[in-house]
C-alpha cells in the first residue's frame, strides 16, 4: 500500500489482483468503515460480492452514521458528521455508489450539486443572553500568546505528546478565546481531550482557519446521513451479493501465531443466543471495527432521561479480547475506561409540530427553517449555557417521511456535571421536555411560554457514554495499526485503528482506514490518496497567520518572531518578488 496525490492514479483503475478468486472476506460490524472496505474489495480488488459476508450486532446497518423514525418514540438522532471538500478518501468512494434519489448520477454528483446550490453559511455561531449573538462572534480573539502556543504545539513531534491533555498546553488565555469556542463544540474536544489530536486537527485542517467562524467550508447531506449516505452504499453491496446477517454478537476472533505471522483462524459469535462460529484459513481475510463511539447508546423520552447501559458493549469486549491476545492489538481499556465526567455524554432530538418556535429560530440564524435550505451549518453554541448547550438545524425535511409542519433540532452538551441554567438538573438527569425547556430558554422563548411549547414537542435524549473515546489521551501504540505488524489476514478499521495524520471523529477516517486494510491485504496496485497536505502549502499558512491575528496584515500583527525575520531579509527587498505576492495573496500586505 503506498499513497498518491493528483487525479492520475484517482482516476485509474487497477489489476486485478492475484489469487483474487482465492479470497473471501468477513467483516466485523457494518458502520460506514465495513461498508466502504467492502466496497472497496468489488470495485478495486475485484472480489465477488457473495464471498463478502458482514455481521452486525444490530438489527439493521450503519453504525454512528444514523437517522431513524421509531414507531415508540418518533425522529431519532444521535449527531451528524461534518464533511468538507478534502475528504479524499470518502469521495473516492462515493464517486462509485448510484444515488437512490437520481436515475443515473452518483451520491457524489448529488451532494455536489446540492451544496453549491445551497452552501452552507452561519449568520450565528455563539449566542449568548438568551439568544443575542455573541458581540465578538466571526473573530478568532486569540491573544498572541495564544497564538504562540498553538504554533508551539504544532511543532512537537506526536512522540512528546503521549498521554498529554489539550490543557496541559494551554494557557487560560486560550481557552477564553472564540477559537476555542468554536474549536471545542464543533469537534467535540474538551480540555482533558488529546493534544495528539488536537495537533493532528490543527495541521488537517488549518485550511478552514479563516471559515470555521462561519462554517462555509463544511457540506451537508440531503437527509440525514442514513439515508443520504448508508442506504445508497448498502444498496450497491447489497446489489452485488454481500450478504448481511444481523443480529450477530461477535465475541471474540482467535489469532494464532504461525512462524512470526499473525493469521486470524476463528470467529466466534452470538446469533439469537446461540453460539457459533466461522473457520478461516489465510484466504480468509477478517475487518475488525474495533470500539464504538455510540456503543450501549439508551434513550428517553418527554417524561423519562435515557437511562444508564449495563456493561461495556459488545465491540469494547471484542476489541478487549483481541487485545488480551497480542499487545500490536491496541490497549482499549485506554479508551473506554475513566472518561471524565466533564464531557459530552447527552445529545437530544426535538420535534416541533407547530409555528410558535419559528421566530426565535428565525431571529437566531436568519433563515426559515422550513425553507428547505441548510438552517444553521452545524452547531449554534450557547456561551453562557453550563451545559455547554448546543444545537444544530439541518436541511428540513431530514428525513423522507418528515411532515411539512415538523421541524427537528438537534441538541448536545459538552458539558455533563453542571445543573442546567433553567432546569436545575445535570444534562444526563434531564428527560425530554426539560432538554428542551433548556433549548426555548436560552434562544430567548418567554418563560411563560416555554413549559407549554415543550410539552407540545417530542423531545428524545440519548445516553451515549463512549462518544468523546476518540478524543481520550492516547500513546503511540494504543490504538491498533490498520493493519498490525506480521498480520496476515486480520485488519483494524474505524475510528480506533491507527492511520498516520488523519484525524478521527471523521467520515474521511472511517473510509482511509477501510481503503488502506484492502489494499494493503489485497496488494491493490493504485494509490490511496494521501491526506490533504495543507499544512505543507506556504500559502495556506500565510493565510492562517491572517486569520489567527484576525484579519491583521504585518504592520498591525505584534509577532516578535515573524517580525525579526522580516526585519532580518527586509520588506525592500520582497518587493516585486514572488513572495510579495504571495505575501498580498494571503492579505498579509
Amino acid at each position: 500500500m503506498y499513497y498518491s496525490n493528483g487525479n492520475y492514479e484517482a482516476f485509474a483503475r487497477p489489476k486485478k489482483p492475484a489469487n483474487i478468486e482465492q479470497k473471501s472476506a468477513v467483516l466485523i460490524g457494518s458502520g460506514l468503515a465495513s461498508l466502504a472496505a467492502a466496497a472497496f474489495l468489488i470495485r478495486d480488488a475485484q472480489m465477488e460480492g457473495n464471498k463478502i459476508r458482514i455481521l452486525e450486532e444490530l438489527a439493521l446497518p450503519g453504525g454512528s452514521m444514523d437517522g431513524i423514525w421509531n414507531e415508540q418514540k418518533g425522529y431519532i438522532i444521535r449527531g451528524g458528521r461534518e464533511m468538507e471538500t478534502h475528504f479524499e478518501t470518502l469521495w473516492d468512494l462515493f464517486r462509485s455508489i448510484p444515488s437512490l434519489e437520481t436515475e443515473g448520477v452518483s451520491v457524489l454528483d448529488e451532494y455536489y450539486w446540492l451544496n453549491k446550490e445551497d452552501p452552507s453559511f452561519s449568520h450565528a455561531r455563539v449566542i449568548e443572553n438568551r439568544g443575542e449573538r455573541l458581540p465578538t462572534d466571526g473573530k478568532l480573539t486569540l491573544s498572541q500568546k495564544a497564538i504562540h502556543e498553538l504554533i508551539a504545539l504544532v511543532l512537537l513531534p506526536e512522540e512528546k505528546l503521549q498521554d498529554v491533555q489539550i490543557d496541559q498546553v494551554f494557557t487560560e488565555e486560550f481557552f477564553q478565546s472564540n477559537f476555542w469556542t468554536y474549536w471545542a463544540t464543533m469537534f467535540a474536544f474538551e480540555p482533558w481531550a488529546s493534544a495528539m489530536e488536537m495537533r493532528r486537527y490543527v495541521l488537517r485542517f488549518i485550511h478552514h482557519v479563516g471559515s470555521i467562524a462561519d462554517m462555509s467550508s463544511l457540506r451537508f447531506t440531503k437527509y440525514n446521513q442514513y439515508e443520504s449516505l448508508i442506504r445508497p452504499l448498502v444498496s450497491y453491496l447489497e446489489s452485488h451479493g454481500v450478504t448481511f446477517q444481523y443480529d450477530s454478537q461477535v465475541q471474540n476472533i482467535l489469532v494464532e501465531n504461525e512462524n512470526g505471522k499473525k493469521v486470524a483462524k476463528k470467529i466466534e459469535y452470538i446469533k439469537n443466543g446461540n453460539a457459533e462460529s466461522i473457520s478461516l484459513t489465510k484466504n480468509d481475510l477478517v475487518f475488525v471495527t474495533n470500539g464504538s463511539i455510540t456503543e450501549s447508546s439508551t434513550y428517553g423520552d418527554n417524561h423519562n432521561p435515557a437511562h444508564v447501559a449495563d456493561g461495556i458493549g459488545g465491540s469494547w469486549q471484542l476489541w478487549q479480547n483481541l487485545a488480551d491476545q497480542d499487545d500490536a492489538f491496541g490497549k482499549p481499556e485506554k479508551f473506554y475506561k475513566n472518561i471524565p465526567e466533564a464531557n459530552w455524554v447527552i445529545s437530544g432530538s426535538i420535534t416541533f409540530f407547530d409555528e410558535k418556535v419559528i421566530p426565535y429560530i428565525e431571529k437566531i440564524t436568519k433563515k426559515d427553517p422550513r425553507s428547505g435550505s441548510i438552517v444553521t451549518s452545524g452547531p449554534v453554541t450557547i456561551n453562557d449555557s453550563n451545559w455547554w448547550y448546543g444545537f444544530s438545524i439541518s436541511r428540513q425535511p431530514h428525513f423522507k417521511a418528515q411532515k411539512k409542519n415538523e421541524v427537528i433540532v438537534w441538541v448536545y452538551g459538552l458539558y455533563s456535571h453542571k445543573p442546567g441554567n433553567y432546569i436545575q438538573k445535570k444534562i444526563t438527569e434531564a428527560t425530554g421536555i426539560e432538554l428542551c425547556k433548556e433549548f426555548l430558554y436560552h434562544i430567548g422563548v418567554p418563560e411563560n411560554e416555554i413549559a407549554e411549547i415543550a410539552q407540545a414537542a417530542n423531545s428524545i435524549p440519548c445516553r451515549m457514554p463512549y462518544i468523546t473515546s476518540y478524543f481520550m489521551p492516547r500513546a503511540l501504540g494504543d490504538r491498533p495499526l490498520v493493519v498490525p505488524k506480521d498480520s496476515v489476514n486480520l485488519a483494524f478499521i474505524g475510528n480506533f485503528a491507527e492511520t498516520g495524520k488523519d484525524t478521527v471523529f471523521t467520515t474521511e477516517y472511517s473510509v482511509r482506514t477501510a481503503m488502506e486494510a484492502v489494499y494493503t491485504l489485497l496488494d491493490v496496485d493504485r494509490g490511496v490518496p494521501e491526506v490533504f497536505a495543507s499544512s505543507y502549502d506556504i500559502r495556506v499558512l500565510l493565510k492562517s497567520i491572517y486569520h489567527l491575528n484576525d484579519n491583521k496584515n504585518l504592520n498591525e500583527i505584534e509577532f516578535p518572531w515573524l517580525i525579526s525575520i522580516l526585519e532580518k531579509y527586509g520588506i525592500k527587498k520582497i518587493e516585486g518578488t514572488y513572495v510579495e505576492e504571495i505575501l498580498k495573496e494571503a492579505k498579509l500586505l
